[in-house]
């Protein structure tokens, strides 16, 4: 296997650790050979001890499942996609999109770390920690995880925006500006049931109780009276 660190001597006499990929040099602090030799040797056994368990964990893993060490997590993503249907689809569609998963799209599964993890979640956002949670528990409960990459409580808390609802003045100046009487109308309805758009605009005539001034209709999102 070829060795990741080098030994360099210095004028002065100090022997340096060179490293052959990224060409860092670090003093090692001593103008003894034997001595530079001996760190040397113990960076590089420290260095290809990682490559080498990993490369023996592949022979192990290949019996079992032969894509487990090269499943990436572009695909895990696709297996959550096909398994969903209707608007749950289309929403897993538009999140694996997010160019936060680029930075680990084509990364092994198997090879995954947590600062693979930690750059995706960098940027703090809220739907690139929510949809990374779903995708990393899918490879765990399809054992293409040999264990988690972040442990369950050390997951960075999202920190989401602050909600609130639009004031009366918000609501009149959208009715004043909107020209379609039929629109202007359902911005009303919403604003006075607290409705959302979408079971606002599925409600029948037969939701509405005349007599007793109510209306009583079956929520999309928790299929319950509402």
């Amino acid at each position: 296997m070829k060795q990741q660190f080098g030994l360099i001597k210095r004028p002065w006499g100090v022997y340096y650790l060179k490293n052959k990929t990224t060409g860092e040099q670090t003093s090692l602090q001593t103008h003894d050979r034997q001595e530079a030799d001996r760190l040397l040797q113990a960076h590089n056994e420290a260095e290809s001890q990682p490559h080498f368990n990993l490369a023996l964990a592949r022979v192990y893993i290949n019996g079992a499942d032969p894509k487990l060490a090269t499943r990436t997590w572009q695909e895990v993503m696709e297996h959550i996609v096909a398994k969903k249907t209707d608007e749950t689809r289309r929403r897993w569609e538009v999140a694996i999109l997010d160019k936060n998963f680029d930075r680990i799209r084509n990364l092994p599964v198997a090879e995954t770390r947590p600062e693979h993890f930690d750059r995706v979640l960098a940027d703090g956002k809220v739907s690139t920690n929510v949809y990374l949670r779903r995708i990393h528990n899918h490879a765990l409960g399809m054992e293409w995880l040999l264990k988690s990459v972040i442990p369950r409580l050390q997951w960075p808390r999202p920190v989401f925006k602050q909600k609130r609802a639009i004031t009366s003045a918000e609501h009149g100046a959208i009715v004043a500006r909107e020209l379609n009487p039929e629109r202007r109308d359902f911005y009303e309805l919403l604003c006075h049931t607290g409705a959302s758009q979408t079971d606002a605009a599925c409600l029948t005539a037969e939701d509405i109780n005349w007599n007793a001034r109510t209306i009583s209709y079956c929520r999309k999102k928790l299929k319950s009276r509402a």
